[in-house]
C-alpha cells in the first residue's frame, strides 16, 4: 500500500506525509466523562444510596455486558456495518450455557469455551452472509435476530431455566470474590478488552483498515485491503464477545428467563453512538463506547433510584442518542464543506 493512500485513508493518522498524533481522550469522550461525573455528583447528593458500594457494584455489573458487546460492535460500525442480532445471540448462548451447567454440571472452563464457540458460530453466520453473500448488514442481522430468537426459544423448551448454579459466579453475582477494588470482575474484563481493542484499532495497520473500509470500501479494496476478510472477522469477533457477555450474565446463576437479551442490541448501539461512533462509518473509538455504556447504565440506575417509571430511561437515552447523532452529522457536513 502506498504512503499516500495510507495517509489519506487508514484511520486518518497521516496528512500530507506527516503523522498526526491524536489525543488519547478526544473531545466527545471528554464530554462524556464530564456528563457522567456530573450525573454521579448530583445523584450522590440527592440520593446517597446511589453511590453506596452495593449500588456501584450493581451499576457496573449491568454495564459490563453492554460494554463487552459494544467494544466488538464499535469496529463493525466503524466499517459501516451493524449487528442488531446480538440480543438474540445472547439469549441462545445463555440458555445453552445455563442448561449445560444445571443439567450436566460442567465446570467453568468448559462453560466459557462453549459460550465462545456458540457465540462465534452465530457471528460466523452473519459474517458469511454479509461478507461473502453481499447481504446488507441491517437486513441480514434483522433476519438473524428473529431466527436466533426462535432457536433460543426452542432450546429453552419451557418458560425459564431455574436453579442455575453459580459456577460462573467469579464473573457475575454479588459475592466478594466477584469484585476487585469495588468493581465487578466482569467490568475489569470489559476495561481490559477495551484497552486491547483500542490499541489494535489505533496502532495496528489492520486495525486502521477498519476506518478505511468505513470511509470507502471500494477505495480500501483498491488499496489492497482485504475487505471481505476484515468484515468476516469483525462479525465473528462480535459473536465471541456476545459469548463472553453471556458468561457474565449467567454468572449470578439462579433464573434465566425467555425474554433475556431483548433490547440488548439497542443498549449496545446506543453506547456506541453516544460514545462518538459514526452511524455512517469511518469514525469511532472503543473508549467512547465504554463511556457510553457507563452513561447508559448510570441513567438506568438513576431512574430506578429516583423511583421514576422505567420508560423514562428510554426517553433520556433516546434524547442523548439524537444529540449524539446530530453532532456527528454536523461534523460530517463540516468536513464535507472544508
Amino acid at each position: 500500500m502506498s504512503p499516500s493512500v495510507t495517509g489519506q485513508r487508514i484511520g486518518g493518522t497521516r496528512r500530507h506525509g506527516r503523522r498526526v498524533r491524536r489525543p488519547i481522550i478526544e473531545g466527545q469522550e471528554m464530554v462524556l466523562v464530564i456528563v457522567i461525573a456530573l450525573l454521579w455528583l448530583v445523584m450522590g447528593v440527592t440520593t446517597p444510596t446511589f453511590v453506596e458500594p452495593s449500588s456501584v457494584f450493581a451499576i457496573f455489573y449491568t454495564v459490563a455486558p453492554i460494554a463487552l458487546i459494544g467494544v466488538a460492535m464499535t469496529p463493525i460500525m466503524c466499517a459501516a456495518g451493524i449487528d442488531v442480532s446480538v440480543g438474540s445471540s445472547l439469549a441462545v448462548v445463555m440458555v445453552v450455557v445455563s442448561k449445560l451447567i444445571r443439567d450436566f454440571d460442567v465446570n467453568a472452563p468448559i462453560a466459557i469455551a462453549v459460550a465462545l464457540l456458540v457465540g462465534s458460530a452465530l457471528g460466523a453466520i452473519n459474517a458469511t452472509l454479509i461478507a461473502f453473500g453481499r447481504v446488507p448488514a441491517m437486513v441480514c442481522t434483522f433476519g438473524t435476530l428473529n431466527v436466533f430468537r426462535y432457536i433460543a426459544l426452542q432450546v429453552f423448551g419451557e418458560t425459564q431455566v431455574a436453579g442455575v448454579p453459580g459456577t460462573l459466579s467469579f464473573l457475575g453475582g454479588s459475592i466478594s470474590r466477584a469484585r476487585f477494588l469495588g468493581l465487578p470482575n466482569a467490568m475489569w474484563l470489559a476495561i481490559v478488552l477495551t484497552a486491547t481493542v483500542w490499541v489494535y484499532m489505533r496502532h495496528w495497520a489492520t486495525g486502521r483498515h477498519i476506518y478505511a473500509i468505513g470511509n470507502d470500501a471500494d477505495a480500501a479494496r483498491l488499496a489492497g485491503v482485504k475487505v471481505r476478510r476484515r468484515i468476516f472477522m469483525l462479525y465473528v469477533f462480535c459473536g465471541a464477545m456476545v459469548g463472553v457477555a453471556a458468561v457474565v450474565s449467567v454468572g449470578s446463576g439462579g433464573l434465566i428467563q425467555q425474554n433475556v437479551g431483548i433490547g440488548m442490541e439497542m443498549s449496545v448501539i446506543a453506547a456506541c453512538v453516544i460514545g462518538g461512533t459514526s452511524v455512517i462509518g469511518g469514525r469511532g473509538t472503543v473508549l467512547g463506547t465504554l463511556l457510553g455504556a457507563v452513561l447508559v447504565g448510570s441513567v438506568q440506575a438513576a431512574v430506578i433510584h429516583l423511583h421514576l417509571p422505567t420508560e423514562i430511561t428510554q426517553l433520556f437515552v433516546g434524547i442523548i442518542i439524537l444529540i449524539a447523532v446530530g453532532v456527528d452529522l454536523l461534523r460530517q457536513a463540516r468536513r464535507a464543506t472544508s
